[in-house]
């Protein structure tokens, strides 16, 4: 081929980033999900301008394909809360499992984007939490390798 017919790049241009995926499951978020998506798209709009201001085009697109994504996450949003005068295990409750050895853990059932197993943050769709829902006090489940008996469910907001 002909050296005619190759684009060279230049400095204006910059690649088209592929979107992040969005994923097929439902964006259930509890409130407190919905403000960190808020928080994450006023961060990336600063940034954005911030990257245009130096004329950054690169920072941009990375930006740009991140906002895209949480734009996306926040116009899908499902804000849903549990019913506190439930004593099942339902998104947004709290649970504490004793797991066999005696130590005791606590989890909150959250939104995809939401989960953080470290900070007791579990996504709904985690094998726990798919274990822990519809769940009572005194109920055994599946929690790793072992059993752990559901000791504790609070529905905080």
């Amino acid at each position: 081929m002909s050296v005619a017919f190759v684009k060279e790049p230049n400095d204006s241009q910059v690649e088209v980033l592929p979107d992040r995926e969005l994923g097929e499951d439902l964006n259930i978020v509890t409130a407190n999900g919905l403000a960190l998506i808020d928080k994450e798209i006023a961060t990336l709009e600063a940034n954005l301008e911030a990257a245009r201001l130096a004329d950054d085009k690169i920072a941009a697109a990375t930006i740009n394909r991140d906002l895209r994504y949480w734009r996306a996450r926040h116009a899908t949003a499902e804000v849903a809360a549990p019913d506190h005068d439930s004593e099942i295990v339902q998104f947004g409750s709290r649970v504490t499992i004793e797991r066999p050895d005696g130590r005791r853990q606590s989890f909150r059932i959250v939104g995809i984007d939401e989960g953080d197993p470290a900070a007791g943050l579990l996504s709904y769709l985690a094998p726990l939490a798919k274990s822990l829902i519809g769940k009572e006090v005194g109920d055994v489940v599946k929690a790793g390798a072992d059993d752990a008996e559901i000791v504790e469910i609070s529905h905080e907001v």
